[in-house]
């Protein structure tokens, strides 16, 4: 009685609701002591465009994620030298694993020269070869442990264990997003999560505004790919009302509480959702493409989603993650051979057409395209063991102390073989490329010094690469 209510005297929070009924005496003496907090001014929008360190020589990133580990003695690292030991102990001071391998294992497949660089390719990768003179093969990665979790961690997010933003999170910081219509770092994994699931493409303590936007791509029909993409009920007139009076609520409810970054996060989610309502049913109907083009890319799942990577990020998307290996990885612990055809048989053409495709519209000078997993694989074959492997003694165990991953496009040298391992494929011994060493890389063909690109968090500096990592300046064209 007597008092002017307004709306915002009616959204408390449970600590005003019990400070406002007797038990915040104390908190309110001294907040007329301290005074009024200043309003807080609207949070620019975070992922609005954004100036690199320097003249940046790719704009977006396409990450092809071959989950699992695939074997790099069988795809881009041949290694004859297994042929003359087959069944026997490779004579190999070094070759230990945390776990038990037994004689060696010659590649199945057959390996040979592509592109007046004369770089030597499986038969798995015949349409990925056709455009070897683009890529640069890294041949000399190496990582921290031979465990799946771990390194899927540190190849995403730069750590091994703690949480921390995942690579494209990082990029969308620092570059932001040139649709603001579409999301600016988009995760396509078919068949549900992968190991360690969305902490894979995680914001970290960055503001959730830059974590990956997640899409189930088994499904083509929009309204399964994306969740509530459309409003049946509603003309987009009348939806746009209820936002306006809904970021004038959550302004207000932000202003209070002194912008907190989760409230900003959710904030900026409803304002994407109904943007995305105008543009998101194009960008990944690949039926709208024209048939020589599907027909370039191939059929299934995987050539779907590679197409709907390059349609994103020619609409400005600014970084894609293709996952591939959810349900079925390049984990071949038995079958190798067998499993190597099916899984190199459901995306090398769309790889290949992919490189084929960006160069023809101009596009892969400015589009950087990364092709890899967590690790590689041993070139001894596998030792039955309980619950690893089914004992066929036809398979291959994880390796963290070699692997081999690509790049193309974006500024990078193609055309070039880049490190070794030894003859046997076992470890990284010639110009080595950690994986801090391959983010740094990254970053500077994005434009960035990698130990300038941070974040202050809990009183200190983060970045991606953490205290390590080193340019390859080779691997930049």
């Amino acid at each position: 009685m007597g008092h002017s209510w307004k709306l915002e005297h009616l959204a408390l929070t449970r600590r005003e609701l019990l400070q406002r009924c007797g038990m915040g005496y104390g908190a309110m003496a001294l907040a007329s002591m301290l005074g009024p907090p200043a309003a807080a001014a609207p949070i620019a929008n975070p992922l609005l465009p954004k100036t690199p360190h320097f003249p940046a020589r790719a704009k977006h990133v396409i990450h092809l994620f071959m989950n699992g580990g695939p074997s790099h003695v069988d795809t881009f690292d041949p290694k004859p030298a297994l042929a003359r030991y087959a069944g026997q102990a490779l004579p190999m001071e070094n070759l230990r694993t945390e776990r038990p391998t037994g004689a060696a294992l010659p590649s199945p497949f057959k390996f040979r020269k592509h592109g007046q660089s004369g770089i030597e390719v499986s038969e798995l990768f015949e349409h990925t070869a056709r455009s070897i003179d683009e890529i640069a093969v890294i041949r000399s990665m190496h990582a921290d442990v031979p465990n799946h979790e771990p390194s899927l961690l540190l190849m995403n997010c730069g750590d091994a264990r703690q949480i921390r933003p995942s690579l494209g999170s990082w990029i969308c910081y620092g570059l932001g997003a040139e649709n603001q219509n579409l999301p600016a770092f988009v995760a396509m994994c078919p068949a549900g999560y992968p190991i360690q699931e969305s902490q894979n493409w995680q914001a970290g303590f960055l503001p959730g505004a830059f974590e990956g936007m997640y899409l189930d791509t088994q499904y083509s029909a929009i309204d399964k790919l994306i969740e509530n993409i459309r409003n049946d009920r509603m003309p987009l007139s009348r939806q746009h009302e209820q936002l306006d009076l809904l970021a004038r609520l959550n302004l207000r409810h932000q202003q209070a509480r002194h912008d907190d970054d989760a409230l900003e996060a959710r904030i900026q989610s409803f304002e994407l959702a109904f943007r995305m309502q105008t543009e998101a049913a194009d960008a990944f109907d690949v039926s709208r493409e024209p048939r020589h083009i599907r027909e370039l890319y191939g059929e299934g799942t995987q050539a779907r989603q590679i197409l709907i990577a390059r349609r994103l990020v020619e609409r400005g998307v600014r970084f894609v993650q293709v996952w591939h290996g959810a349900g079925q990885p390049w984990d071949t612990h038995d079958d190798n051979e067998v499993l190597l055809r099916k899984l190199a048989g459901q995306c090398d053409q769309a790889i290949g057409a992919l490189l084929v495709d960006l160069k023809q519209r101009g596009m892969l000078d400015e589009t950087l395209v990364i092709w890899g997993g967590e690790f590689g694989r041993t070139p001894a074959v596998e030792m039955p063991k309980q619950g690893a492997n089914q004992g066929k003694m036809n398979g291959r165990d994880h390796n963290h102390y070699g692997f081999t991953m690509w790049m193309a496009g974006g500024g990078v040298r193609g055309g070039q073989a880049y490190g070794a391992t030894d003859e046997f494929g076992f470890k990284a011994v010639e110009d080595r490329v950690h994986v801090h060493d391959l983010h740094a890389t990254i970053l500077q063909l994005l434009g960035f010094d990698h130990q300038q690109l941070t974040y202050r968090h809990a009183g200190r500096d983060f970045r991606l690469t953490d205290v390590h990592g080193r340019v390859v300046r080779e691997l930049i064209a």
